[in-house]
């Protein structure tokens, strides 16, 4: 069992910076690969960023590609998400996700909001 908790969300004006942590719990962390999802409302969760299980592959969405960045800590159980240049479509909730073949864990989300 992981558990996941998300934090750093907020609010910020377009152009700012914000970074994500996903904290978890456990001594597996560095078997899952981590991804990032968000979900706006009326609209789907939606992928953002993947980082594998020794954080030297990332794949992010072309929404955010060259403006967000993940990263992870495998000896602090951390995951993050530097986001830079916000615009107001990324505004969402965003959730952080374990993935080890079939098996899925999920935070509880952290509420981005980018004001115009």
């Amino acid at each position: 069992q992981v558990q996941l908790v998300e934090s750093g969300g907020g609010l910020v004006q377009a152009g700012g910076s914000l970074r994500l942590s996903c904290a978890a719990s456990g001594r597996t962390f560095s078997r899952y690969a981590m991804r990032w999802f968000r979900q706006a409302p009326g609209h789907e969760r939606e992928f953002v960023a993947l980082i594998n299980e020794d954080g030297g592959y990332t794949r992010y969405a072309d929404s955010v590609k060259g403006r967000f960045t993940s990263s992870r800590d495998n000896a602090k159980n951390t995951v993050y998400l530097q986001m830079n240049n916000l615009r107001p479509e990324d505004t969402a909730v965003y959730y952080c996700n374990a993935v080890q073949g079939t098996v899925n864990y999920w935070g509880q989300g952290t509420q981005v909001t980018v004001s115009s």
